[in-house]
């Protein structure tokens, strides 16, 4: 597979024989026609389309977007690939593809005629760009990939799918834009998409997919493309219902947040867990010991909230009589009873329920007067549904529910507990839930994160919850079964993305098997999918992880990284621990030397000792969250806040500490397979205490 780079850097007006010169001509081209796109936007008068002061308000809105999406950004390529399709009479392709060029790219750009200048990486005539193969070239006869250098096109690569005297081989161009350093928030991989990625980023709308990936394998990146596939592929619908990324932590999040909008695609929100179930006036100040947060994280708490909820209807014991003018109607205890019995075996919504139940008496007392020769309608049957005896009988029969109310409840009052656990929760199990002092109020309460997803649920019980289009759920592992319900109930009528990997979960409730998980989030039938190529930890360095997951993880099968790279594994032992820091501050030294990010892991009670010593020897540091520059590029990392992000290079500071951190040893051990596997060029891990034994 030949690669060019030229010695010398031609002029955009290059001569036809100068390839390069041609495509980057192509590129000027290219970048002028989205600015003309831009301005065309840009110059659209609001007053020319309408005169309604609510429609333009929405219009400006929709155009400001369409601006922003237009953006040319600079060091963002506007396109990275070309395909030439062969000429192939009755080929099974996009309509006007047979024996065209088209230049992939990051969006759709076309010229003062309308013809496409680059074609959005999502459309169908794209695909092959990622899946064409010797074995398999999809009427392709050539692919070709360019490098850049900032937003300079310097070289290209072609591959003459359609020549069999060409041996496969592997793409310098795809592997440099693999290991390319790592400044600034996380970047899109349109540019890279595997095609065992691809088939997941391309998979359906309707149906919900669950990705278990190791380390590196790419499984939150193709998540979000597989996001801003679905909106190009189906922008009505979703633009209507709605999708929403949620992820593990706030630093997460604002690692990932720049990938969408890469993409052209502003409207995804996103959201921890934590803030799908906030509550206003509702504050998390309390901290369950771990034994508590796993049985507030158990499944059966939703039984046990049901039966709660459930608890508060009760029996008629008088009739209803409704006084209309000189007549007075009246619906019997027994007949009342009917009806709540009616609304109960609907199951149906406890709030539902109790907006219906006014109607059935109205009913009831419209049919008396029918039968009487009276002629009632519609605001006959309304009036009497909010009569005051009808109001009285249905609050008292019926009452409101308030779902912190209810919960607070349960977790005061050892008696309410019993009699709704019974047979679900052991004794010792309802002991950990109470509180050892009752609070005397919602807002008095010291809840906690486990608390509000159980408010959450009782929401749920009383009043249905808005569901979305499409959720991701990323770093999924992490969650506990009532969780995945509280995530499930966004997405009840829409689908999901469930990303993962069983090896990562850190917490006393990790999911133990998908299966399990996704029948918590009610999408059992979701497809499973698994990824095993590492394309971003070097091989060296996933393999000595992987000596932990015969340990945290029997039977899940490594990462098999593609990237050989001699050197990127450094493991050194200080003879005494009181030399450690200083150890530490030298590997960070020796790494800032090279080009990208720095990540220096260390466990939590380690940070603020390190933060220290980075600070007296002039090494300032960045948190989590915060965006690396080319001038600030150490971040201090705690082992909890770890997960999911990643770094050129990494410093693990002692990695048994790590370990120690955690409630349990397995759950540790998880911890420190996450934090070893950070790294996308080099990881130096220093340690004073002995390693684990699985590392030794």
């Amino acid at each position: 597979m030949p690669a060019h780079a030229p010695e010398t850097t031609p002029d955009d007006t290059a001569a036809p024989a100068d390839p390069l010169g041609r495509e980057r001509a192509h590129l000027t081209a290219s970048r002028s026609a989205l600015r003309a796109m831009r301005e065309d936007v840009e110059a659209l008068d609001i007053r020319d389309v309408t005169a309604n002061w609510v429609n333009a308000i929405v219009l400006r809105a929709q155009i400001d977007d369409r601006i922003k999406a237009l953006a040319d950004l600079a060091h963002t390529p506007l396109f990275f690939g070309r395909l030439d399709y062969l000429h192939a009479p009755g080929a099974d392709l996009a309509e006007g593809a047979e024996g065209e060029q088209f230049y992939i790219g990051r969006r759709h750009v076309h010229d003062a005629d309308g013809d496409p200048m680059v074609i959005d990486w999502r459309a169908p005539v794209s695909q092959p760009f990622y899946r064409a193969s010797k074995k398999d070239p999809q009427d392709i006869a050539l692919r070709r990939r360019f490098g850049y250098t900032g937003g300079e096109l310097t070289a290209y690569e072609d591959e003459h799918l359609s020549d069999p005297a060409e041996a496969a081989a592997v793409s310098r161009l795809l592997q440099q834009e693999i290991e390319r350093p790592r400044v600034g928030p996380m970047r899109d991989i349109v540019a890279t998409i595997q095609p065992e990625q691809d088939e997941i980023v391309r998979s359906g709308l309707s149906g919900s997919v669950c990705v278990q990936g190791g380390p590196g394998t790419g499984k939150t990146a193709v998540g979000l493309h597989r996001v801003a596939y679905l909106l190009y592929a189906h922008r009505e619908r979703l633009a209507r219902t709605g999708t929403l990324v949620i992820g593990p932590n706030r630093s997460f999040l604002h690692y990932i947040e720049q990938v969408l909008p890469a993409l052209g695609e502003l409207e995804v929100k996103q959201a921890t867990v934590d803030d799908l179930v906030a509550r206003e006036g509702l504050e998390v100040r309390g901290t369950d010991p771990a034994e508590t947060a796993v049985v507030k994280g158990d499944a059966r708490m939703a039984q046990v909230l049901r039966r709660a909820v459930r608890s508060h209807v009760g029996r008629p014991t008088e009739p209803v009589v409704v006084v209309r003018g000189s007549r007075r109607w009246r619906v019997p205890a027994y007949e009342l009873q009917e009806m709540v019995e009616e609304l109960q075996n609907r199951d149906i919504r406890y709030g539902a329920a109790r907006e219906a139940l006014p109607q059935r008496i109205a009913h009831a007392v419209l049919v008396r007067m029918e039968q009487a020769g009276e002629a009632p309608d519609d605001r006959v049957q309304d009036a009497v549904a909010r009569n005051a005896a009808v109001k009285a009988a249905v609050k008292e029969v019926w009452p409101l529910v308030e779902p912190a109310k209810l919960v607070l409840r349960l977790l005061s009052d050892p008696d309410f507990l019993a009699e709704h656990a019974q047979d679900v929760l052991t004794a010792d199990e309802q002991k950990l839930l109470l509180w050892p002092k009752p609070c005397r109020s919602v807002k008095s309460a010291k809840w906690s994160a486990a608390d509000l997803v159980l408010i959450d649920e009782a929401s749920d019980l009383v009043e249905r919850t808005h569901s979305l289009g499409h959720v991701v759920l990323d770093e999924a592992q992490d969650l506990s079964p009532m969780q995945y319900r509280a995530v499930g109930r966004r997405c009840t009528t829409g689908s999901a993305t469930v990303l993962g990997d069983l090896a990562q979960g850190t917490t006393p409730w990790a999911t133990r098997s998908w299966d399990e998980a996704l029948a918590h989030l009610g999408k059992p039938q979701a497809v499973l999918e698994e990824l095993t190529a590492g394309f971003r930890v070097p091989r060296e360095v996933i393999a000595y992880a992987s000596r932990l997951l015969p340990a945290i993880s029997p039977g899940l099968a490594p990462v098999s990284s593609v990237r050989e790279t001699p050197g990127s594994l450094r493991i050194a032992e200080v003879a005494q621990a009181a030399d450690l820091d200083a150890a530490v501050l030298e590997a960070c030294r020796e790494s800032l030397a090279h080009d990208g990010s720095i990540g220096l892991i260390a466990a939590d009670a380690r940070i603020p000792a390190l933060a220290e010593a980075l600070l007296a020897a002039d090494l300032p540091y960045l948190s989590p969250g915060e965006e690396t520059t080319a001038e600030s590029r150490l971040t201090l990392v705690p082992a909890s806040l770890a997960k999911g992000l990643e770094y050129d290079y990494v410093v693990l500071d002692e990695p048994a500490a790590i370990v120690d951190g955690e409630p349990d040893e397995r759950t540790g051990l998880r911890r420190l397979y996450v934090c070893l596997t950070r790294a996308v060029s080099g990881l130096t891990a220093l340690h004073s205490a002995p390693l684990p034994p699985p590392l030794t």
